[in-house]
């Protein structure tokens, strides 16, 4: 056993006993229930320029935060101070703001019987020596490839981030646990150009360090993908298919999370409301949640209120299975929590066993997305505009870059006019799905 290993089980052992000395407070200070979370992070943050060391910070950070209930009244404290005297002062602000706080009726823990009774080892601790000089070494490397490239005319940093920690929930339904968790990062952007430049990155990232890829690889990457936007121009106004590559899709697909997630849905300002067992997706696609996948980023055996994660179908032939609910939008609707406090857990969509060239193909003119920008989306009415850059495509072909352009829909129409989806899926995103061909989209241009 490593001595990192050994420090965080060890740590892990006193962040349980400061949640339950936190919850005895709550009892003794006259709150009916009580919920804590507590988190310790340590790493290691280096970014590098033109070869030179920009930043270099080393952090350990850890903060407390208690809720406690009388009835049905709440207060929230939190502190960075983790000694009992600090920890008790906290417990007794939060008791002094429910005193004086109006009563909710959705105000609560989870359901006790929805608590996560088994915790299975997802392998999500893979923490790596932080000796800086290594990371320096990394990032300048990473820099130093893309440099030396013809075309590529400066670089806006190289970055490397190591960190892993732990954290623990408990709450007064006798439930008190906690999991390791490491995550590290290796980017690069670059710019070229001279009277047009052009900027795009590349970027890796793992829960084990020894699983990011190369410094030649993201060099490589950042590269290509740099270049290949020289010379950009705008196009005519149209109405084409549209491709949103993988590094975009998935936060198409995020939109629909949100519209789908109880905050929206009990505050009615959701363009999926009320659309529990209907189609919202071609029928070809189904999308299924597996929160206990080993060494996944978007993996953990319980959610932020202690609830069980567990596997489950979101969408099942076109048609949405489940809410996204937290125990107060499950109460303010009168449905049942489903563990997605804090986030959704690998979700993995269908897709039509074709490569992004197969879809391009397949497409044969249109365009494909490579970058959004803007927040032009309303999650009410559903209607999506943003800024975007990529590459018009004509005979099944990339044409050339394209820039300054919208592209716009309502997000039901895109859902439900999914042609296809690529089998180039980045297995680092919470949503994994591949690039994503729709069948009309709105191009606003020259």
């Amino acid at each position: 056993m490593s001595s990192i290993q050994q420090s965080m089980d060890k740590e892990l052992t006193q962040l349980k006993q400061a949640v339950e000395f936190a919850l005895d407070e709550a009892k003794r200070f006259g709150a009916s229930a009580a919920e804590v979370s507590i988190s310790k992070q340590t790493g290691i943050s280096v970014s590098t320029r033109s070869g030179e060391i920009e930043t270099l910070e080393f952090n350990r950070d850890g903060a407390l935060g208690i809720a406690v209930y009388q009835g049905q009244q709440k207060g929230n404290a939190s502190t960075s101070d983790l000694s009992k005297e600090a920890i008790s002062r906290s417990v007794k602000a939060a008791v002094d703001i429910s005193d004086v706080t109006s009563a909710d009726p959705a105000a609560g823990l989870a359901p006790k019987e929805l608590m996560a009774t088994e915790i299975p080892d997802l392998d999500l601790f893979h923490p790596t020596n932080l000796e800086p000089q290594r990371f320096v070494s990394l990032a300048s490397e990473c820099e130093k490839i893309a440099l030396s490239q013809p075309g590529i005319k400066a670089s806006d940093g190289a970055s490397v981030n190591s960190h892993y920690g732990v954290r623990v929930y408990g709450n007064t339904h006798g439930f008190i646990e906690g999991y390791p968790t490491s995550r590290h990062s290796l980017s690069c952007v670059l710019i070229a150009g001279e009277e047009q430049m052009q900027r795009d990155y590349a970027y890796s990232v793992a829960i084990d360090y020894n699983e990011l890829r190369s410094a030649q690889s993201v060099a490589d990457e950042a590269v290509a993908k740099t270049l290949s936007r020289l010379n950009s121009r705008k196009i005519n106004t149209s109405q084409v298919p549209v491709i949103f590559d993988k590094n975009v899709a998935s936060g198409l697909l995020g939109h629909f999370v949100m519209a789908i997630s109880g905050g929206n849905l009990y505050r009615r300002s959701s363009f999926l409301l009320d659309s529990l067992g209907q189609a919202v997706f071609p029928k070809w696609l189904s999308i299924h949640e597996d929160p206990w996948l080993k060494k996944a980023l978007g993996s953990s055996p319980f959610d932020n209120e202690g609830l069980q994660t567990q596997a489950r179908d979101i969408i099942t032939d076109g048609t949405l299975q489940t809410y996204l609910l937290t125990s107060y939008a499950a109460r303010k609707m009168a449905m049942q929590p489903t563990g997605h406090a804090g986030g959704i857990h690998n979700w993995l969509v269908t897709n039509s066993a074709l490569s992004q060239a197969e879809l391009i193909k397949q497409m044969g003119t249109g365009l494909l997305v490579t970058e959004l920008m803007g927040q032009g989306v309303n999650i009410v009415t559903g209607d999506y505009s943003r800024g975007a850059a990529g590459f018009w495509i004509e005979n099944g072909e990339i044409a050339y870059p394209v820039h300054e352009i919208t592209i716009a829909g309502n997000l039901k129409d895109i859902f439900q006019n999914i042609v296809a989806i690529g089998n180039d899926i980045d297995p680092t995103h919470a949503i994994r799905t591949g690039s994503i061909l729709v069948d009309s989209m709105k191009i606003a241009g020259n």
